[in-house]
């Protein structure tokens, strides 16, 4: 059985995602991909190296898209007694970032040593999230139509009051289509399925489902605030290559499995944090004034289900003199 760290370690962690998201935003709409990643990357490792945990990074994002990375197998952390499994996306949307677009943020997450799903030589994989009210109605396997009128069902609306988050990508072209003749709203985003679902989970939120093929370790990620939230995420492998197909067959992990949330999260204290870069309808983006830069961030911990949204305000000349981040 794994044993829950008894530190709330929800305020530590986004002081991580702050400090990677005032790093990366100097790159906003400045077109290059690696530079801002780079700048997240190298604050989280600084941010990290101050936290007395034994960590070790189980999901590091970067791998498929040869960008900068923590990389999977890294510790990090001063050491100590609480032994972690740490997930980051320094810059999730990094395309998002570059070229000046809405939703890019960072993200950590952080939960008992083997305690998250393993993703091995996975890249991609099918996913449907809801919040908490619908976690019990949806089926992987089932139309998109009948879990629109299940969902809709459960949260007392109907099929046409629903907006679902769907990536625009040409993979998801016959869905689009089937949820339009379904009759939802949608909401397409070129990048970034992260955020997609924390909206559909976030009571707050105008989405009620995520659905589509994202990346693995995006979805490992979010299962951490969807499971603090309450909600479902059901999921399945999805490789989009012959390579990486037989990678994953090779490594002899079954490509029909269905993964709930607690498949991909065990345990219930894990730790979430996110924190607005460029900005959009959910977290807004870092913004500059003469003397200070300005953050928006969710934190969440699994254990209590608390959600916090914080605002902070970072005196960029006093942080300077004594920060080893490059802001």
């Amino acid at each position: 059985m794994l044993e829950a760290p008894e530190k709330n370690l929800a305020l530590d962690i986004v002081r991580i995602t702050e400090a990677a998201a005032l790093a990366s935003a100097r790159w906003l709409g400045r077109g290059d991909r690696d530079a801002g990643d780079n700048a997240a990357v190298q604050a989280m490792r600084i941010c990290f190296s101050t936290l007395n945990i034994d960590g070790t990074v189980i999901i590091g994002e970067g791998k498929k898209d040869n960008a900068p990375m923590l990389a999977n197998g890294e510790k990090v952390g001063k050491g100590g007694e609480l032994s972690l499994d740490v997930a980051v996306d320094p810059v999730e949307g990094t395309s998002l970032l570059a070229y000046g677009r809405p939703n890019a943020i960072s993200v950590v997450a952080v939960s008992p040593k083997g305690s998250m799903f393993n993703l091995g030589p996975s890249y991609y994989m099918q996913k449907l999230v809801v919040g908490s009210e619908a976690r019990d109605v949806i089926d992987l396997d089932a139309p998109i139509s009948m879990n629109l009128k299940n969902v809709a069902k459960a949260l007392g609306k109907t099929v046409q009051d629903l907006v679902v988050f769907v990536l625009d990508k040409p993979r998801h072209k016959r869905l689009i289509e089937e949820i339009r003749q379904a009759g939802a709203r949608i909401q397409l985003q070129t990048d970034g399925d992260v955020i997609g679902a924390l909206m559909a989970v976030d009571p707050h939120s105008e989405v009620d489902i995520m659905t589509g093929t994202g990346g693995t370790p995006e979805g490992v990620l979010s299962a951490c605030a969807i499971k603090g939230l309450g909600g479902q995420i059901l999921a399945r492998l999805d490789p989009q290559s012959y390579v990486e197909k037989e990678t994953i067959n090779e490594a002899g992990i079954d490509l029909r499995e269905v993964l709930s949330v607690n498949d991909l999260i065990r345990g219930k204290d894990c730790f979430f944090a996110a924190t607005g870069i460029s900005g959009g309808d959910f977290l807004r983006g870092v913004r500059y004034s003469s003397r200070y830069a300005v953050t928006h961030s969710l934190v969440l911990r699994g254990k209590t289900g608390t959600l916090r949204y914080v605002e902070s305000f970072h005196n960029m000349d006093r942080l300077s003199k004594f920060s080893a981040v490059q802001y």
